[in-house]
This record gives structure tokens, sequence and C-alpha cells, in this order.
């Protein structure tokens, strides 16, 4: 049996008053909350056709336009819409509402739309992995619900039912979308939520209109057999590309999970693969089992493995391959070959995905590289000359890992060696996967200890037996330490490619960020064996046990938590059976642990009442930390004739603040528009089909205004909805229409409300990714406060700089130190027993090869770390404990998605006619991209979008540019091009440079 949670008739009546301490003695910010009645968002997604009708949902797979428009817009003549262009929408439609508690969503909806509730939805569209196909843009559109009754039948006069609906946008390019809802301030309160709106390019339509997946047949029986004492698996993908996730796993069945929507809901399938192997004496199989073991999830490719065989299955993706041919069946890859495991790359590096196969049997010692790229799959065999054991010149050896590593374009192999007069031992062996010669390596000083030729060297050689870190969380390895009588059993390897960090894990675990000293964490019990590790690519960890343990690490730091099972454990279950939550019960088993948007979930097979239920639930890891620091660092002081229970703060801090945030889109490189709906004439402000389909109309427009405009050139007119600027002259008169009830097909449509956001403010916090290039910095302060927070107006004592100095300190690590500087100072203010860190982030200006805007960045972070933080500093919020003390941000080193150099063509044009009597025009003509000879004058400038009139001169950038030379069209870099400075220029105050 492997539960999820404990075994509950087990629990003695004594454990249940640790979940009333813990309630009893919570802050009271969280009893407050219990007065605000707790609502959540629902969307569902909907076909254009289907507006209005109750109880349906419809999945993501048709791409094509819609067509049928033109009736409705041709109604629209005294309209800021233009006659002659043809307007398309998309085929579906975003439903939105919401619950409280136990009233009907019905009721709840209708005071919501009574007392101002409007949604806001803002979609965001995941760059794609193929950035030589698709152009790299962060970009975003923000929408607000339109009201629209329900078609069911209603006895009341005005409504019975009705719903919020949006355009759901789709964007050439991505197939990964995520839905955001939050309320406009009116109304209930209601927490913000995300949603996964994946594109699903394994289904199609049969001719009967029902769907169909392509990769095999739907299963509606979850039989218990499938999940009930069945081993945990990892749930393997490229990390923010996979619209699609297969989960593997199920006993004695080619069958799969399938999810578009991040396991909110799934399908069971099972494959139409023919499960046919032969075992023969080059590929030993002793016995045979229809299981699939690994499966692996790419943007657009599958890939399982059942027993010794390989297969994959490319889906249908029109945004991303430009056809409508996916796979028509599993493609069985590698088939001479004997494979014991598949190896995952969460990262997708230069355009392409990547996915190993190691081997056994006759060709032990080798990997399959795969290489995936717009869906056409490729292997190579590595080490091209010769085996791993061939190389490293040992008789038996086998490769049990392998981890690519895309910036230093190398594989780091966990190689087991087997020689007849030693002991089993492990190395781990680095190759070079671009170097091409058969010659040995040059030894450089920055090289490996031990280099054996042939692209092929020995990073480092795991002790035999588990060290004896003697009490201490963590120990360097140096090999002066002394060891226990555990043998060290090494299982797999993994890497985040942000903080550098490598991790060996078995039962033991060691992390590096150089890949040859390696530390031990000794909290680690040793009598244990890791399964799996889960990362969140933002400082968090989970690691999965064989007996089903679930322990978490922040990454920068070495002490562990243990979260199940634990005394933190006991108290959540216990507060859950209290509030009769549906999710828990006594009888479950943990199918796969994942992350998500940060935070950790569990994928649960329930049992209750003789009835299994497949549920995704969230594990709250700050609560159960605290939970346990609670139980563990407890006292009784006396005050007067009785005893008062208090417990003890490790925190150094009581307040922590982000401040002095800079505005978000010049580093998060982030392009937002602004959409809302027409409004409608109808007293009630409910819309029609025709009005949606208006709303349809426009965003669908409004983002092929943003497609079509390439921004190259400082001109004048610097914003893609400029084309619309012209209807903006006769916007009073339009307005007077609506006001009179006389607009044309009972819609107004407000010019102000579609447009480009260039100004969003930070919200106190840092960004999802910060881009830095050529030097540019990003500053921000943090606030630390020091000593209790207390309602009671008594005077609080003031600390010196000295104590406050020692009480709290702000470290900084960088991934990459050659590449990026972080500079903190501090200021103490004594009057408030607090100290304010200004964090200054730099790019060294001394990396380099990142190529054209937005391709081959390199990856990297910050890390910030109060001392004395982690695991004991918590935000109390109304979503419920947050961690403090620990920050880590993704940052990208090179020339950022949307910079170029930005042409001042006026000028340009006026100086060439000058100077030059002659003007050459473009080979293709554009109007949207005017161009010149290259040996023409030329006046250029760059940088990062701005509010402001640029500059008259600006330094280059790293961007390459692009420009018509007599020869054709030829690339040149900064340094080929002398610019000048401008006397004149014609930009305006409004021109902006993207």
């Amino acid at each position: 049996m492997y539960p999820a949670g404990p075994a509950w008739p087990k629990l003695r009546v004594l454990r249940a008053m640790w979940a009333l301490l813990a309630v009893l003695l919570a802050p009271g910010r969280l009893w407050a909350k219990e007065d605000i009645q707790e609502c959540i968002w629902h969307v569902v997604l909907i076909k254009f056709e289907a507006v209005g009708e109750e109880g349906r949902s419809d999945r993501f797979f048709d791409l094509e336009p819609l067509e049928t428009l033109d009736s409705v817009f041709s109604l629209l003549v005294d309209a800021p819409t233009d006659q002659n262009e043809k307007y398309l929408g998309f085929p579906y439609y975003l439903k939105i509402n919401y619950s409280c508690g136990g009233e009907s969503s019905e009721a709840q909806v209708r005071k919501g739309h009574l007392t101002g509730l409007k949604p806001l939805v803002l979609v965001t569209f995941q760059s794609p992995v193929n950035f030589h196909r698709w152009k790299i843009e962060q970009l975003q559109i923000q929408m607000e619900g339109a009201p629209f009754r329900s078609k069911e039948r209603c006895n009341a006069e005005e409504v019975c039912a009705m719903s919020w609906y949006t355009p759901m946008p789709i964007k050439n390019g991505s197939v990964v979308m995520y839905v955001d809802v939050s309320s406009n301030g009116l109304g209930p309160f209601i927490q913000n939520k995300r949603f996964h709106v994946n594109i699903n390019g394994f289904l199609q339509k049969q001719q009967d209109n029902t769907l169909q997946f392509t990769v095999g047949n739907e299963i509606f029986n979850l039989i218990p057999r499938y999940f009930i004492n069945v081993p945990s698996r990892p749930l393997w993908h490229t990390v923010d590309q996979t619209p699609v996730l297969i989960l593997g796993g199920i006993p004695d069945e080619k069958s799969v999970l399938l999810t578009d929507t991040s396991f909110t809901d799934f399908f069971l399938v099972e494959l139409n693969i023919d499960s046919c192997w032969v075992g023969s004496f080059y590929c030993p199989q002793a016995s045979f089992t229809a299981t699939i073991y690994d499966a692996i999830a790419t943007e657009s490719t599958l890939f399982i493995r059942q027993n010794q065989l390989v297969y994959y299955f490319t889906g249908t993706y029109v945004t991303l391959h430009e056809s409508n041919q996916g796979s028509g069946s599993w493609v069985r890859v590698l088939a001479n070959e004997c494979i014991k495991k598949l190896c995952p790359v969460h990262a997708h590096s230069n355009g392409s995905e990547y996915v190993m196969a190691l081997t056994t049997g006759k060709r032990e010692g080798y990997v399959h590289f795969g290489t995936i790229t717009d869906g056409r799959v490729s292997f190579e065999l590595l080490p091209r000359q010769r085996s791993v054991c061939e190389g490293l010149q040992v008789m038996n050896c086998s490769i049990i890992w392998a981890v690519f590593i895309a910036g230093d374009y190398n594989l780091l192999l966990l190689v087991q060696m087997e020689d007849p007069t030693t002991k089993k031992y492990f190395q781990v062996v680095s190759y070079d996967l671009g170097f091409e010669s058969s010659e040995p390596q040059e030894v450089l000083p920055c090289s490996p200890p031990v280099v054996v030729g042939n692209h092929l060297a020995i990073l480092y050689t795991i002790p035999e037996f588990i060290p004896d870190a003697r009490g201490l969380e963590f120990l360097m390895l140096l090999g002066t330490e002394s060891h226990t009588t555990f043998l060290m059993v090494p299982k797999g390897m993994f890497y985040n490619q942000y903080s550098n960090l490598l991790y060996i894990w078995g039962n033991f675990l060691l992390q590096s960020y150089n890949y040859e000293n390696f530390i031990y964490l000794a909290d680690f019990p040793k009598e244990q064996s890791i399964k799996y590790l889960v990362n969140s690519f933002h400082g968090d960890m989970a690691i999965v046990t064989e007996t089903e343990e679930i322990w978490y690490l922040l990454e920068g730091s070495y002490r562990m938590y243990k979260l199940f099972p634990s005394r933190g454990w006991e108290v959540h279950i216990n507060l859950q059976v209290m509030h009769q939550s549906s999710v828990y019960t006594p009888n479950e088993t943990m199918v796969t642990l994942f992350y998500e948007d940060t935070k950790l979930y569990q994928l649960v097979y329930l049992m209750k009442n003789q009835q299994g239920q497949l549920v995704k639930r969230h594990v709250p890891v700050e609560q159960l930390l605290m939970y346990q620091q609670l139980s563990n660092h407890y006292f009784f002081e006396r005050q007067g004739s009785h005893l008062t229970l208090s417990f003890t703060n490790f925190c150094p801090f009581s307040v922590m603040r982000l401040r002095d945030l800079p505005n978000p889109q010049v580093y998060s490189r982030q392009e937002r528009y602004r959409a809302r709906p027409p409004r409608v004439v109808e007293p009630s402000g409910f819309h029609s089909e025709n009005s949606l389909a208006v709303y349809q109309g426009l965003v669908y427009y409004l983002l092929c205004l943003h497609s079509e405009y390439h921004k190259p050139y400082a001109d004048p007119v610097h914003d893609s909805t400029w084309r619309w600027s012209n209807k903006k002259q006769d916007q009073d008169y339009y307005f007077y229409l609506a006001s009179n009830s006389q607009s044309p097909g009972n819609v107004y449509i407000d010019m102000a409300s579609y447009e480009k956001i260039y100004d969003l403010k930070a919200d106190y916090e840092l960004p999802e990714r910060i881009f830095l290039d050529k030097g540019t910095s990003y500053v921000f302060s943090v606030f630390l406060r020091v000593g209790e927070q207390s309602l009671e107006f008594t005077p609080e004592r003031v600390l010196t700089s000295e104590e406050l100095k020692s009480t709290v300190d702000l470290g900084v690590v960088l991934a990459d130190p050659g590449c990026i500087e972080a500079v903190v100072r501090q200021k103490f203010l004594i009057n408030r027993n607090s100290v304010l860190f200004r964090v200054t982030l730099s790019d060294k200006r001394s990396c380099f090869d990142q190529g054209l805007s937005g391709h081959h960045l390199l990856e990297t972070s910050m890390l910030l770390k109060v001392a004395g933080a982690v695991g004991h500093c918590f935000q109390n919020t109304h979503q419920g404990p947050r961690m403090q003390g620990n920050l880590m941000v993704p940052v990208l080193i090179g020339c950022p998605p949307g910079k170029r150099l930005a042409f001042d063509i006026t000028y340009t044009l006026q100086y060439n006619r000058l100077q030059n009597k002659h003007y050459f025009d473009c080979v293709r003509v554009d109007p949207e991209m005017p161009c010149f000879l290259f040996r023409d004058g030329l006046t250029a400038s760059s940088g990062p979008p701005r509010t402001q009139r640029p500059p008259r001169t600006r330094p280059l950038t790293s961007c390459p540019i692009r420009a018509w030379a007599s020869s054709g069209c030829v690339w040149r870099t900064p340094h080929a091009m002398t610019p000048f400075p401008i006397p004149s220029s014609p930009l305006s105050s409004s021109s902006r440079c993207w």
C-alpha cells in the first residue's frame, strides 16, 4: 500500500489536540478571513455557436478562424470599423462564473452582476520552442467579461441564469495559454485564479461530430487496481512548453493518463501500439508486460517506452507547424535497439527539445540523443566513435542516468563501473557533443580533473560509503571525511539550468555548482532511497522516496524538511476532517507529485464508500512547515497563578517588503493589450450573440494588427493600433449615436477600449523573469523590520545600528557571477527598528554569443536570502501562509525579445535625397517596412521600450540588423555601421521605441 495520507484509525485522540492548538494560536488575521465568504472562479471553454447553453464544455482542438462575422460587421455602418476589412473570429469563448460556499452559483452570479462585478481576464501566450520559425515575444491580452443571459427557459422577467463571456484568442506559435481571472473590485471578494487552457493536438472530429483521440481509445472506467497499491511515478515534460501531459505506470495495461489542463481534468486512454517484443541474445527479455514505464511529453510530441521499445506520436498543431498533418499512428523508433530507460530534458534550447534513451545489451555504454524540432524526431548515437566503456577503458560499465546541459552543449553521464579486480563504483562522466576530433582533449586549467580523451572526461568519483556528517546539516566532500558502513547507491541525476545546481540522488543527496565539488546533505536519512525529484525552477524542490515519503528543499540552503509523514501533516489532516474536506480520505494513493506555477500538487486516487476518484490537490508546504514549527518549539510561562503556552519565533524579522520596484515591462519584455467588450444599448446591459460576435472580431483584428506590425523604425506613428487612429476623429459622433440609442447593431465601439498598455506598474513582487543586456541594471529595495508586531500601544525598545546589523542580514547568490553582479547597500532606519537593503543587479558585459533578439539567451538566476529565514518565516495572507526570506528570480542575458535597431526612416530618406540625390526602394516593396541601400547613410537608434522621446543618438546593442544591400538581404553587426548625429528629427513625444 502506498498511502498519500496517514492511516486515520490508528491516530490517537491526543493528536487531534494539535489541530485545535494550531487553530487557537493562529494569528488574528487568519481568523478574520473566516468572515469572508470563500468564492472561487469557474472557467470553461465553449464553441462559438454554443454560447448561452448551460452544462456544456468543449475541448480546445479546432484552430480554424471563423469567417461568419461579415453579416454582423456589415451592419456597423456608422461605427469605427472598416467596411472593406474582412473580420474573422476565434472558434471558442471563455465562459466565466463563480460560486461561494453552499449557495447556488446562479444566485451568486446574479448578485455579483447587480452589484457591478465584472471578471477581468488576462490571457498570456507562451512563446514557442522554435524561435527560428516564430518570433519570440511575451504577449498578453486583457479582456473584460461580457454578461450574457442563458438560453434556457426561464419564468423570470429579466434573468434566471447568466454568465460572462470573453473570446478565447489563439496566436500562431503558441499552444500553451494561461488564463488569469480576477475581479474588478466590486461585488463579493473572489481570489484570483489561473487556468491552463491548452490546445490538444491529439484529438480529431469524427463524421458524427464526436471527438476521438488519435493516440488511442478513451477508457471511461477508472478501475481501482490501476491505482491502489501502485507506486507513484514522475511526470516528465518540457517545462512551461507542454500543452498535453502524459503519465504512464498503469500496471499490465498499455494505457496512460492524458490531460490538457494540468490535471484539472484528464482522460484514461488505451494506446494504439502493437505491444510486440521478442527477446534475443543481444537484448534478453525475462518477462513481458504491457505497462508503459516511461512517458515524456514535449511541445507537440509524446514519447513512451514499453519493455525495450520506444514510440513517439506527433500531434496536429497548425499554429506550430503550419501543417495539419500529425502522426497517423504511433511511430516505433530505434527499432533495432534495446532501450532500458528514457531520460527527460526539462528545458528546451536552440529552438529544439530533447530526449535521451539509454541502451542495454549489445549497445551497452551508448546513449541515443533525440532532437525534436517542429514535431520532427531524429536520434543520434553517442558517443560517436566508441562506447563509454571503451573510452574509459573498463571491462564492464552501465549508464544509469544522463543529463543534457545545453549551455555547455555536453552530456553528464552517471556510469556504474564493474571491474574484476575492484568492487563496483560510480563516476560522473562528461561527454562534449561539440568535440568532433578523435584526439585527446588538451588539459586546460579549468578542465575537469581527469581527461581520458575522445571527448570524455571523468568529473567525479562517488564515494563508496555514505559520509558521516557528525550532526552537521551538510558536509563538503573533500576526501578526508569519515564514512558510515552504508553503501552509496546512486540512482539518478537532476540539473537546474537557472541555478547551475547538479544533484546526484539515491539513498543520499549530493549537490554541486561546478560538477566536481559536491556537498552532502545530511538531513536525508540513509535508510531511505529517493525515487524521483520534482523541481519548480523557482527555488523549490520536492523529493519522493521509494516508500512514498515527501521531502522538501529550498535551493541554496542545506536544510531538508520531511512533509509526509510528519506531525505537520497530521495537524493538516485533522483540520481537513473538521472542515469535512472531500479531497482527503483515510484510504488514498498518490499517483504523482508535480509543480504548477511554483505550487506543489498531488494527483491522488481516493477510495470512499467503495467508489474511486482521481483528484488533483494542493500540497500546502508553508502550512505544513508552520505546523511543525508550532509543534516542536513551545514552552510554558507562568503569569500569576496560571501557566501560559508560548511559542519560540525563530524568524529574524517581523515584516519583509519589496520597495522601489521599477516598472516591469522594460525588464520582463511583456507586451500587453487591452480589449473591452463593446457597449450595448440595451438598458439591462446584457449582450446578444451579435454583440459577442463583434467582440470576437475586434479582438481578432487587434491581434492581427499586432502580428502584422513589424515595429522596425522610429516614425511618428509607433503603435500597432495606429491604423485605427483615423477613426478617432469621429469618436464624438459615435458617442452621440450611442447616447441617443441609435448605434448600428445596438453596440457602441469605444476606440479607447482597444489599446496597447505601456505603463504597467510593479505588483509589489519581483517579475517572473528579468532580461538584462549590455550593462543594464535592475534596482530595487528590500525592507526588513525587526521586532514583534502588536496591536497594543506599548513602547518598543529602539535598537541600535549594531543590534540591527547583527539581527538581520541579506545575502545574494548568483548562479553565474562571471556574467552578472549584485551590489547590496544597507541603510539603518533606527526610529523604525528596520533595515533597508538597496539591491542592484547588473549585467557585466562579459557574456556574449546570444545572437538575435530573443535567441540563445543565457539562462541564469539571482537568489536573495535573509540569514536564518529558511523554514522559519511566513507571511499570513488571505490565501494562507506564504514563505518569506528566500526570493529566486530567473535572469536571461542577451538581446531580449522585441529589442532591435529602430530606424529613423523619415530623416534617413531626407538625408539620402539631400546627400546622394537618390533613394533605392526595397527589393520586395512593403509599406510597413521601408528600406534603403545599405551603403547609404542611415540613422539608427536602439534600446528598451520607452514612453518618452528617444535621444538623438543611442548606443548600439548586440542585436544584428538587417538591411537590403545591392547583393540582396544581408546581415550586418552593429560594428559594421557608423551612426551619425541627428540634427533634427520628426519624432513626436508620443513615439515609442520597443
